[in-house]
């Protein structure tokens, strides 16, 4: 077994490319392009007035109402450290059920839905305590290109949100 897979075994950041593999929403931050897996997409909307909530961490912009559903709505930027931008016509919301709630995250702009085998997943490098990988579930190699595929289970868990003082 290698190190690296040993290492990630440990950390809990493991996932098998076989499980890995099917269909997934590509979006972009910055200049790069990541993915969701698509299963967990309810929908894509465009960026709306949030209202913000008093103390809630830098990331959590606020909650939103969402057809009578108050969801929290998290801003991925904030959420990597990513400098901070303008909204424009192609930021949007997308709307994801993750293992414990429904949240909404904002992104640049969203790209198309593709199909990964799992011959084109790799997992994420070490990159060294720097940078934390737990929200990284692998990296795919498509047409020439590395899309970062997003664990959108661990980027908000329910107890950052019970800290914030909000549950959905």
């Amino acid at each position: 077994m290698n190190l690296d897979i040993a290492a990630s075994i440990v950390n809990g950041t493991f996932h098998n490319s076989r499980d890995l593999e099917g269909k997934y929403l590509t979006f972009v931050l910055g200049r790069e392009e990541y993915a969701f897996e698509i299963k967990k997409v309810m929908e894509i909307i465009g960026i709306m007035d949030v209202t913000r909530v008093p103390k809630a961490p830098k990331f959590i912009k606020g909650v939103i109402n969402l057809r009578g559903k108050v969801i929290p709505i998290v801003d991925l930027r904030t959420k990597f450290r990513m400098h901070t931008i303008d909204y424009t016509k192609e930021t949007c919301i997308v709307v994801v059920e993750t293992s414990e709630m429904v949240v909404g995250v904002i992104v640049d702009s969203v790209s198309e839905v593709i199909d990964i085998n799992m011959e084109d997943i790799e997992s994420s490098p070490a990159f060294g305590e720097e940078i934390d990988v737990r929200y990284i579930l692998g990296m795919a190699k498509v047409n020439d290109e590395v899309k970062i595929l997003i664990n959108i289970d661990k980027v908000l868990s329910q107890d950052e949100l019970e800290i914030s003082g909000h549950k959905s």
